[in-house]
């Protein structure tokens, strides 16, 4: 395990290396700030040490050198969380101190444990009731002394950008600008797709068609229902560990993370049938399925997505949505099949 300043720029170098990545003068600015994070996690003399807060446009690298950064880290105590995990994991724990006074504390014991490294991926705020969580996360993790790295699309000031809820989330913004260094990855390469090559499994392995398979179409006896705690939502099938369900039983019913999440565990394939025009669902609808997309990469699930509209035209019509950058920029590596799309050399 690295322990050192040099060794730690050393391996996030060989991890580079290895995948062919030749990182570029703003991302090799943003390895040395990583590494100044290690030193300051290893000099637990200050009251409180400083995190790291690193934000910019989707696809530029972010996560590939935090994820380096994170394995390299000469600490085991240590965990990375994915924004819509932690909530599903703080909300599980709550239900099971719901009879303790100190609920909030007592749940975010278990979700962090006895960490010296907080890695918290993909921070997004778009939800009133996740921003006062999210604040409270940080109050606790900051007065218990644990370090946090955290990236993000946003920069801290434009967290829960509605207008009519921005201030909830301003304890929360005051928190990161006080006690985070705050770093902008201004870069121009996409890490997503120069890792595409060479995989074989998972998300960057899916496919945008027009036609599934025949053979692997489900058949119309299948039917079968999945159940997530006390509830019942029926998919269109499952055989082993692939999932077949259409985006109106995803994304039309009032599904949550939580549920995306457990199948996404459970179900390393999955097709996804019926895909209509993003502008023709709606707004909860074109929500939904912008979530699906994030837990779907994190959990790196490979996926079939059938639709009779262009891969081109559904992303067209996303891009007014909150968040919709991030999930054209993982869609974009998407094989695609029966459709004719225009060529595009611009980095989302």
């Amino acid at each position: 395990m690295p322990t050192t300043r040099p060794q730690i720029l050393s391996a996030i170098d060989d991890a580079a290396l290895a995948e062919g990545i030749v990182l570029d003068d703003s991302q090799r600015q943003l390895v040395h700030r990583l590494a100044d994070l290690d030193v300051t996690t290893q000099r637990r003399r200050r009251p409180c040490p400083r995190g790291l807060y690193v934000y910019g446009s989707a696809g530029r690298g972010k996560s590939w050198l935090a994820n380096a950064f994170y394995d390299a880290a000469p600490t085991p105590r240590k965990i990375r969380i994915h924004f819509h995990s932690f909530f599903d994991d703080l909300h599980r724990h709550m239900h099971t101190h719901r009879h303790d006074p100190s609920t909030m504390r007592q749940a975010l014991d278990d979700v962090i444990g006895q960490s010296q490294l907080l890695y918290f991926d993909e921070l997004h705020v778009h939800d009133s009731g996740d921003a006062r969580l999210l604040t409270r996360m940080l109050e606790h993790v900051l007065t218990r002394r644990v370090t946090i790295l955290a990236t993000s699309n946003y920069a801290p000031e434009d967290l829960l950008p509605n207008p009519i809820w921005h201030h909830i989330f301003e304890p929360g913004i005051d928190l990161i600008k006080t006690h985070f260094d705050i770093h902008h990855l201004a870069g121009h390469t996409d890490y997503r797709a120069a890792t595409r090559s060479g995989t074989s499994a998972g998300f960057s392995n899916s496919d945008w068609t027009s036609t599934a398979p025949t053979q692997e179409l489900p058949y119309p006896s299948e039917l079968p229902m999945l159940t997530v705690g006390s509830r019942d939502f029926s998919v269109l099938a499952v055989r082993d560990n692939q999932l077949f369900v259409s985006f109106p039983q995803l994304c039309d019913s009032p599904l949550s993370t939580i549920e995306y999440l457990n199948w996404a565990r459970t179900y390393t394939r999955w097709t996804i049938l019926d895909i209509p025009e993003f502008a023709c669902v709606s707004p909860e609808a074109q929500q939904r399925f912008i979530n699906l997309i994030d837990i779907l990469v994190d959990t790196d699930v490979q996926v079939t997505f059938v639709s009779a509209h262009t891969l081109t035209a559904f992303l067209d019509a996303a891009s007014p949505r909150p968040d919709a950058f991030r999930m054209a920029s993982r869609l974009q590596l998407l094989r695609r099949h029966g459709q004719a799309h225009r060529a595009s050399t611009d980095v989302l």
